[in-house]
């Protein structure tokens, strides 16, 4: 459906010829028959293309039935598209590198260039950008290209749950060229699904013309089945993140069980904390009000050594009760953490 233009939207106007002057069949002059005009939004703004359509003029040509527009247009927009390439480029680097939602992506687009665009538009719009990325990384120029200096391939691959209940998404990733190779998302991680995936995978390694040198995984019985079953005589390692995290886990385990024993014994830690705020309130209410003293400028001569130091203000103990009591709370509380990162 074409989009409704308000009545007071001020256009950018370009007029866009036709780059053949002759008719390629017959070799007779084109002419100019018609105009259609093409209105796109753009980064600066809207913009209103008028394409001139031409024909042969030749009645017996086999061409003259044939009309044709201008190059050019395809280098602003696609044919019945509302929105610019820059439009396009522009939404899908802030979804794709950015991880900018649509809303995010709709707000701006209306405030800074005047595209009142519909969440549906954005989203039709990265779908299609999507759909031209991943043919982009599946062509065998670019991939050829991205491996020219490669040796061997090192390919992990993962199932990635983003809530219980939800389907899995099986990514392989190929490490030496930091590339993603496919992903899929499957209602069922069982060993006829996991190995159709690394049947994918064996085929584009031969598409690739590089042996697999080593592959990563979590070790689930059904990926080490699979690889051993697709990739014989292959290496099979845990990946890094599994491997330390299985390497702290008897720690983790030791820290969990001195947590349970501590929180039998700690109590009433926010109760102290309460009892030294109001004092330190109290405090501060029969303060009295002591003029400001001035300070003395500094001296002139930095290597002065008669210049008194003033004495460092004394320790306030309240301060230390109440940091001791967040970090006994730290302590109790902190349960997240990557095996990099433990918790406390």
């Amino acid at each position: 459906m074409r989009h409704c233009w308000p009545e007071d939207t001020r256009f950018t106007r370009g007029v866009l010829e036709v780059e053949d002057k002759v008719c390629a069949v017959c070799g007779g002059a084109l002419h100019i028959g018609d105009h259609r005009r093409h209105r796109i939004f753009t980064l600066q703004g809207p913009v209103e293309g008028v394409c001139k359509l031409a024909h042969c003029s030749d009645l017996q040509c086999a061409a003259r039935a044939k009309t044709r527009s201008p190059y050019a247009e395809i280098t602003l927009t696609l044919p019945w598209w509302l929105i610019g390439w820059d439009v396009f480029c522009w939404m899908g680097h802030r979804r794709f590198a950015r991880h900018w939602s649509v809303p995010q992506s709709r707000g701006e687009l209306a405030d800074t260039s005047q595209s009142p665009l519909s969440a549906d538009a954005i989203e039709e719009a990265l779908q299609r950008y999507q759909t031209m990325l991943a043919a982009r990384q599946q062509d065998p120029q670019v991939r050829a290209a991205a491996y020219r200096h490669v040796e061997a391939l090192v390919l992990s691959i993962e199932g990635l749950q983003p809530e219980k209940g939800h389907e899995t998404l099986y990514v392989v990733r190929e490490l030496n060229a930091k590339r993603l190779g496919f992903a899929e998302a499957l209602l069922s991680s069982n060993g006829d699904e996991v190995r159709r995936r690394l049947s994918q995978a064996r085929a584009w390694a031969m598409q690739v013309g590089l042996p697999v040198h080593l592959w990563l995984s979590d070790k689930q019985d059904t990926c080490v089945t699979g690889i051993a079953a697709e990739f014989p005589g292959g290496p099979h390692r845990d990946g890094v993140n599994h491997f330390l995290r299985d390497l702290a886990q008897p720690m983790l385990e030791t820290d969990s069980h001195a947590k349970v024993k501590m929180r039998s014994k700690v109590r009433g830690v926010r109760a102290i904390e309460r009892e030294v705020l109001q004092q330190r309130q109290l405090l501060v209410a029969e303060a009295p009000v002591v003029a400001p003293v001035p300070v003395p400028p500094p001296p002139t001569n930095p290597l002065a050594q008669d210049v008194p130091v003033a004495p460092a203000p004394p320790t306030d103990a309240g301060e230390v009760v109440l940091d001791y009591c967040s970090a006994v709370r730290g302590i109790l509380n902190d349960d997240q953490g990557g095996p990099l990162q433990p918790p406390s």
